[in-house]
């Protein structure tokens, strides 16, 4: 291995004279971190931000004479267009792929270096170089060997810091039965779970914003607004809107934190310790800018006046009025409701009577009934209860102070619950209810005319109830899910979009609860890691342990399934752990790959519906919410555009 290494370094400048100008097309050795910078890619995806890319070519592996390529990736996405066109190799791709992937008679080796910059290694130098392979490629020890020992002849400035990645299951098999080989051989392996479990810094949402820097101490979002930037240092249950986010928990990019800040295009990012961070304690409670990059977060002091200056730059000019249907006054089986009957029931409501027209073989969708907006409409009319809430919107403290808002409007959401229920709704709400076996426990889930809807999914607005069998009438719930239209984040995020709170409108979505569930999770029938790879993202927890608004310090399990090459002539599907959950034991799934693949399948079929259904252009995913329950069927729970 000592004369490959030697053959690699010295045969530089022939390379150069043989193949051309290296330093546009490929180098065979990178001096420092500047070159490897000009050579690589940044990438700008949603779950890859900030990430630098490097392709990598090995010839001759099954030689002593092995020759490396680091090539410019900028100039070439695919290892055989560099192949072919500056290596001038002479055969077809087929013949490259048979040479090159899922063979142990290889001549070719073809990978990819990742620069993960915010990565703190034990020997404590920041950063890493992280090289991998086709993740269904079950490439052996000996090349890993050849493809470490080359990499790090041609790339001595990240001596300590380049590192074997085995990316996907595959990979990660081989690894557990060769590790005594590795070991041997002193090749440096760094897990994914390892990865992002040290990261110090991640971009989930990128954008700046003004207000004060606030530190939240508990898991609640409390009275924070639009002229906030928050620190939490776990993740929030909830959160209102507010002018930026940053976590010293790692989140996921479908935690509703992160889905909020899509939405409404507020900075968000990880930082580890970041309220500890001396340049950034310094600005606690004052007014701040705050940026966050795909490689760092920006914090410094600014002036109440730029506050207010960017707070009337972003809130919408006009007042918007949601579309709402009030025709309807019966309540309807989920079987009659369809996607474009959202303004009667709610895009929740009617997007699960639409899952029901096409998702039947192997999975099971929610039967039952939606509650139109007249319920909620005649209810708050017959009640005197919008007549008390303009009342209450009017007062001029209420408009002034964020603690008066949260206070009046619990006393508001509390008459909202004790309120006699209109005796035409309730003998409506007793029909409905007697429909079900007897004992059935059901569950009561907000739909409104102001969430999952395109561009606007509302995330963690609205609350939902079960409601048991010892709590009396069912109108008990449904006037919860009623009153949880007024709650404080819900009443904040309509008020910077100017929608008209009155012409906001409540249904219900009434459906048997699911209990004893082996797993929740929620997903998005993309990958946002890759969008040249299909497949989906999927983040999962054990039981009802709650994925998108997890317990202080519960982190759930993050996977990729994408369809990809298994052999040369062959698609299949390959899982990539980004992380596992922490209530299992190290090793352990709270997926098998059987259902991993089944719940792929659905999220394919729920994909190429929808995007119909929307007239999705490129780019366009669906953010779905599932689960296994106790008999371990699959069932899909929700479905809604998912906002990039």
């Amino acid at each position: 291995m000592r004369k490959i290494l030697l053959f690699i370094v010295s045969m530089a400048s022939l390379f150069s004279e043989v193949y051309g100008d290296s330093s546009e097309d490929w180098v065979p050795y990178i001096q420092d971190k500047s070159a490897f910078t000009s050579l690589s890619k940044l990438d700008d995806t949603p779950g890859a931000m900030g990430i630098r890319s490097l392709k990598f070519l090995m010839k001759g592996v099954d030689t002593e004479n092995l020759e490396i390529y680091f090539i410019n990736t900028n100039k070439f996405q695919y290892h055989f267009d560099f192949a072919d066109k500056v290596l001038k190799i002479g055969i077809s791709l087929k013949e490259f792929n048979q040479k090159t992937y899922f063979t142990d008679n290889r001549t070719f080796l073809a990978g990819t270096i990742l620069a993960y910059e915010n990565f703190t290694p034990p020997n404590g130098q920041k950063g890493v170089y992280l090289f991998e392979f086709w993740p269904t490629d079950p490439v052996k020890v000996q090349f890993i060997n050849k493809a470490f020992q080359a990499i790090a002849a041609g790339m001595k400035f990240a001596a300590g810091q380049a590192f074997y990645h085995p990316a996907g299951e595959t990979h990660m098999e081989l690894w557990s039965v060769e590790k005594d080989e590795y070991d041997r051989l002193q090749i440096p392996v760094l897990t994914s779970e390892a990865l992002f479990e040290n990261l110090s810094f991640s971009p989930l949402n990128l954008g700046e914003g003004y207000g004060y820097l606030r530190v939240a101490q508990a898991t609640s979002a409390g009275t924070y607004t639009i002229r906030d930037v928050v620190i939490f240092k776990s993740i929030p249950n909830e959160l209102s809107h507010v002018a930026g986010v940053i976590t010293e928990e790692p989140q996921t990019p479908l935690s509703h934190i992160n889905l909020k800040a899509k939405q409404n295009s507020t900075p968000n990012a990880f930082l580890r310790g970041a309220s500890s961070r001396p340049d950034i304690a310094s600005l606690i409670d004052k007014p701040v800018y705050y940026k966050v990059t795909a490689n760092e977060v920006e914090l410094r002091l600014a002036t109440a006046q730029e506050i207010e200056e960017n707070l009337e730059k972003i809130r919408p000019k006009q007042g918007q009025v949601p579309v709402r249907d009030l025709t309807i006054t019966k309540i309807t089986s989920l079987d009659e409701v369809r996607n474009q009957h959202a303004s009667v029931y709610g895009a929740k409501a009617a997007n699960i009577g639409e899952l029901r027209t096409f998702l039947t073989e192997d999975c099971l969708v929610p039967e039952g009934f939606a509650i139109p907006f007249y319920f909620y409409d005649l209810f708050m009319t017959e009640t005197g209860l919008y007549a008390y809430a303009k009342d209450m919107i009017q007062d001029e403290e209420f408009q002034q102070s964020p603690e008066k808002r949260a206070k009046e409007l619990k006393k508001l959401q509390k008459k909202i619950k004790k309120a006699e229920m209109p005796a035409v709704l309730q003998e409506a709400l007793d029909q409905m209810w007697a429909k079900f076996p007897e004992g059935t426990t059901l569950r009561c889930r907000s739909s409104t005319n102001n969430e999952d809807l395109p561009g606007f999914n509302g995330a963690g607005l609205y609350d939902s109830f079960t409601h048991h069998l010892d709590e009396g009438n069912i109108s008990k719930s449904i006037q919860q899910v009623f009153a949880s239209l007024w709650n404080f984040r819900a009443f904040e995020e309509r008020e910077f979009y100017r929608i008209d709170h009155f012409q906001t409108a409540m249904g219900v979505l009434i459906h048997p609860n699911f209990e004893d569930e082996l797993s929740n999770g929620v997903a998005i029938t993309k990958n946002p890691y890759d969008p040249h790879w299909d497949g989906c993202y999927i983040n999962v927890q054990l039981g009802d342990s709650l994925v998108t608004n997890p317990d202080p310090g519960a982190t759930p399990e993050e996977l990729l399934v994408m369809k990809t090459a298994i052999s040369v002539d062959e698609l299949g599907y390959e899982i990539i752990y980004i992380r596992h959950s922490s209530h299992l034991e190290n090793g352990k799934t709270v997926l098998s790959h059987e259902q991993a693949k089944l719940l792929a399948l659905k999220l394919e079929e729920i994909q190429k519906h929808f995007k119909k259904v929307y007239d999705g252009k490129e780019g366009f995913a669906m953010d779905v919410e599932f689960k296994f329950d106790k008999e371990g069927r699959l069932v899909i729970k929700q479905a809604r555009p998912w906002v990039e």
